[in-house]
């Protein structure tokens, strides 16, 4: 008698750990916070636009010869890309994919909604579709140029944040986004803080406080650019 072959297999333990909730959310927190270490940096380096237009035209060509020369020219930036880019991709998916199970363990909505949950809490999914829609328009306009207002010269990103905040909906598109992500950062710090074990009673007022402050500073640190052109401070 031939005998019957077995075709089923396990899961690996990399797809077994991304199948569960916890290994999903454990992917939000690491590259949420591979976000967050980027949205530092880059909020220094946009400050810099108040020093004038050489240093910071010099800045932007600092960053493509980063590394060199072991690095060719843009390598380094492109390496910063590609993980930034995995980052997000990995945190959308993620995020969705919990959403989901999360609709699907509970059908049907609450009678009576939550008091204590906050408006962060309450706003995490609309502010991630629109910081997603943010992150296409902020990279034609300041990357690419296919949406910037005026004329976009390359290789002069003073000039280009310039026009872009000298319009009226730059500046709305570019604030509105910056107040979604102070929200979601407010959440979303403390929340990876609990994921990854950080949280405990003795630290959660700490790691909220931490989680206010961190949002607030890089919103504010963000939003000052559009400020600056529009107050004629960046001319």
């Amino acid at each position: 008698m031939a005998l019957a072959t077995r075709t089923d297999r396990r899961p690996s333990k990399a797809r077994s750990v991304w199948d569960s909730t916890v290994g999903k959310k454990t992917v939000m927190a690491v590259s949420g916070l591979i976000m967050l270490l980027y949205l530092v940096v880059h909020m220094i380096g946009n400050l810099k636009i108040f020093f004038g237009p050489g240093d910071f035209n010099h800045y932007a060509h600092w960053l493509r010869t980063l590394g060199e020369p072991f690095m060719h020219y843009e390598w380094t930036l492109w390496v910063v890309r590609v993980v930034l880019v995995a980052a997000v991709v990995a945190h959308a998916v993620s995020a969705y994919q919990l959403s989901r199970r999360d609709i699907r363990a509970r059908p049907h909505k609450y009678v009576h909604k939550k008091a204590r949950t906050s408006y962060a809490t309450r706003t995490m999914r609309w502010g991630g579709i629109i910081l997603g829609l943010f992150i296409v328009w902020h990279i034609l306009d300041l990357t690419t140029g296919h949406v910037h207002a005026g004329g976009f010269e390359s290789g002069k990103p003073y000039q280009n944040v310039v026009d872009t905040f000298s319009t009226w909906y730059g500046n709305v598109i570019y604030i509105v986004a910056m107040l979604a992500l102070g929200l979601h950062i407010r959440h979303g710090f403390w929340s990876a803080a609990q994921t990854l074990g950080v949280g405990s009673r003795a630290r959660d007022r700490a790691l909220k406080t931490a989680a206010n402050v961190l949002a607030l500073l890089l919103t504010a640190g963000f939003i000052a650019v559009p400020v600056g052109v529009m107050t004629g401070v960046v001319s």
